[in-house]
């Protein structure tokens, strides 16, 4: 089983930054693939970013290209980053980050199996 905790989410003005982590525990030997997804309030959770664990192969969003940059801890390859920069009201949202078993990257929802709990990033106009 693997736990993961996100942190470093909060308040920001439009135009600033914030820098989201991930850690994971527990058997993560089988984490291939770590992701961050996002849901606003009243819409459906939406792929944001997503990282290989032996390459680091990444895709993202087309709303985030170029503004967000996900990474992972070269050493453990257990913690993940997001961050994200010249941040807009739009981005706004609980971020969670999310595992699979399968080494392959994807954007589905339903290719990951384990959930944190969510960090709330607010971006204020």
């Amino acid at each position: 089983q693997v736990q993961l905790v996100e942190s470093g989410g909060g308040l920001v003005q439009e135009g600033g930054s914030l820098r989201l982590s991930c850690a994971a525990s527990g058997r993560t030997s089988r984490s291939y693939v770590m992701v961050w997804f996002r849901q606003a309030p009243g819409k459906e959770r939406e792929f944001v970013a997503v990282i290989s664990r032996n390459y680091g192969s990444t895709l993202y969003a087309d709303s985030v290209k170029g503004r967000f940059t996900i990474s992972r801890d070269n050493t453990t390859e257990n913690t993940m980053y997001l961050q994200m920069n010249s941040l807009k009201p739009e981005d706004t949202a609980v971020y969670y980050c999310a595992v699979s078993d399968f080494p392959y990257i994807r954007s589905a929802l339903s290719y990951y199996n384990t959930w944190g709990q969510g960090a709330q990033v607010t971006v204020s106009s």
